[in-house]
């Protein structure tokens, strides 16, 4: 018993001190902000490899995001008997406002966040960074802070993508197989769109895309024990990514969005 808790308690302070120190090196990076006019060329490298090589992934997880959001709400209203007519309306703020933002989070969290750590984990376990702070430069502003403005500035970007490809996937599958006309599934998103809906799914995909740099750059900032440690490291990033993710859709959800 003794022992179960010790266990316990040494996971839960070694929780927070986790915390701890990836909230230090959040505030360290927005501090570093300031340096944004001079490292332009280095962010302008993080959006090419946040935005734009992610730019195929989105694509194919966003066409299928519509199809089948528009598919089984066809079937749950054919369960229901609700008429078909409202279904752009449904599946639109679906996409909108949850679907686009969290799954494309989480695409990229598989991907950019597992190469942040990655990446960061190498520079440490070969003593790169340690190079960088004997040269006088600072790891957070020519490593982290790059990342995360990039993190933070293209997530959003990439969710409006990934709108405007999961409606043309949900159009597809609702006037080939669903028999709808696309005039009616238009004419039910423009009814039912409210500039509120969009706003509320950019500010969830912003905070995915500040949870992804950060976390990825605290988790290779971490790593140690050579490959394998850059491994686990790299393992962590896209786990612990993923479930903020989730929580913070929750409570995001929770705040802006009244019952």
């Amino acid at each position: 018993m003794a022992n179960g808790f010790l266990l316990v308690g040494r996971r839960a302070l070694n929780f927070v001190a986790r915390l701890g120190s990836t909230f230090i090196l959040l505030l360290k990076t927005v501090y570093y902000f300031k340096e944004i006019p001079r490292s332009l060329g280095l962010i302008v490298d993080q959006f090419f490899f946040i935005g734009n090589k992610s730019l195929p992934l989105i694509v194919i997880t966003s066409i299928f995001i519509g199809a089948v959001s528009a598919w089984q709400a066809a079937y749950q209203f054919q369960f229901i008997g609700a008429p078909l007519r409202y279904l752009g309306a449904a599946v639109g703020k679906a996409i909108v406002i949850e679907l686009a933002p969290v799954l494309t989070a989480l695409v990229v969290a598989g991907r950019v966040g597992a190469g942040i750590a990655a990446e960061i984990g190498t520079m440490k376990v070969t003593e790169q960074i340690d190079a960088l702070e004997s040269m006088a430069i600072s790891p957070v502003r020519y490593l982290v802070m790059p990342r995360f403005f990039a993190s933070l500035t293209m997530i959003p970007l990439l969710t409006i993508f990934s709108n405007f490809v999961a409606i043309a996937g949900a159009l597809a599958v609702s006037v080939l197989f669903v028999d709808l006309s696309y005039e009616t599934f238009l004419n039910g998103i423009k009814n039912s769109f409210q500039i509120f809906d969009m706003v509320s799914g950019l500010t969830k995909s912003a905070v995915f895309g500040a949870i992804i740099g950060i976390v990825g750059c605290h988790e290779g900032y971490r790593a140690e024990g050579g490959a394998r440690g850059v491994g686990k490291s790299t393992m962590e990033a896209v786990v612990i990514s993923s479930v903020m993710i989730l929580i913070a859709d929750y409570i995001i959800a929770t705040v802006l969005f009244k019952v």
